[in-house]
Parts: structure tokens; C-alpha cells; sequence
């Protein structure tokens, strides 16, 4: 599953923003890969073999068990800062504010919107990346950083139709 998923990313992702040779950016696809997959693995094994271990302890399974399980986990696999577990970590925080957010009104902790709330959201959060995006890029993680850029950034140049159909960056070896 971490290959299907990271595979297409990082070739995108490589190909677009890293420089090199071919041969660097291949095993660079390789590595984010192999890395995202064996994390993946690393930790179902471990999530799996711990709910395993509680329920045989207890006797029964418990909801607390999921979340000490995959807390262990997460600490030993994803504990570690890198651009690969950086990147899982934000696409499961934003997935994770959606899910609370639907459980606080399912629950009625938070009343029913009487509007879809997504499109304030949607502003909200666009208003909030482009504004980092301008006054402090530092903040912003690496490959957002790099996909703004392209976008709002070398967008300003243009040099023939190449610039809108592969990569508008000109090497300075050119």
C-alpha cells in the first residue's frame, strides 16, 4: 500500500522540483518509496501485535486499547522528523480535524451548521497559507513551499510555451 501511494508522489514530485540526474532522482523515488512503505508496514505490525497483546491481558478489547496501541506506534515509526513521515503526519492531521469535527456534531457537543461550513473553511485556510506563503515561507513545509513558488513565484516569467507544458525554471547551465 506505501508504494501505490508514495510511488506516484515522489516521481511527480522529483520530477517537478529536485535537480539532478536521472539516475539521482530515480533512486530518490526509490528511497521516499521504500521508506514510506517499510514505515507502513512497521507500523501495522506493531499496532496489530499490540492490540493482540491487551485483549489476550484483559481478556476482552477496549476502545483505549486502539488509541495506547497506535500511540506506541506512532511514537516508535513516525516519532522520528523527516520530510516522509512529515508529510503522513499532516495528511493525517487535516483528516483528523474533519473526523472530530463530524463526531462533535454527531455527538452534539457542537450544534448542526446551518450552512455548510466548508466553504468558510476552504477560505479560511487559503487566506492562511498565502499569507504565510508571503510573510514567512520559512514556515511553511518544504514541498508546500516549493509548489507555491512554482506557482505564485516562477509564474511571474515566462519564456516560450515549454515554461506551461513541463517546467517554467530555467537551469543556469542553459
Amino acid at each position: 500500500y506505501g508504494a501505490k501511494i508514495r510511488a506516484p508522489h515522489a516521481l511527480v514530485m522529483t520530477f517537478l522540483f529536485k535537480e539532478g540526474s536521472l539516475r539521482e532522482k530515480l533512486k530518490s523515488i526509490a528511497q521516499a518509496t521504500y521508506t514510506h512503505s517499510r514505515n507502513l508496514a512497521y507500523f501495522v505490525f506493531t499496532y496489530k501485535g499490540l492490540m493482540v497483546l491487551q485483549s489476550r491481558l484483559l481478556g476482552k478489547k477496549i476502545p483505549l486499547h486502539s488509541f495506547f496501541a497506535a500511540f506506541v506506534g506512532g511514537w516508535l515509526v513516525f516519532g522520528e522528523n523527516n520530510p516522509i513521515n512529515s508529510q503522513i503526519i499532516m495528511y493525517l492531521l487535516s483528516r483528523i480535524l474533519f473526523g472530530l469535527s463530524r463526531l462533535a456534531v454527531e455527538k452534539g457537543y457542537v450544534p448542526q451548521p446551518k450552512q455548510d461550513p466548508f466553504p468558510l473553511v476552504a477560505a479560511l485556510l487559503w487566506g492562511t497559507v498565502l499569507w504565510l506563503f508571503e510573510y514567512h515561507r520559512h514556515t511553511l513545509q518544504p514541498s508546500l513551499q516549493s509548489s507555491m513558488t512554482y506557482l505564485y513565484d516562477d509564474s511571474n516569467v515566462w519564456h516560450d510555451i515549454s515554461d506551461f507544458l513541463i517546467y517554467n525554471k530555467r537551469s543556469t547551465s542553459k
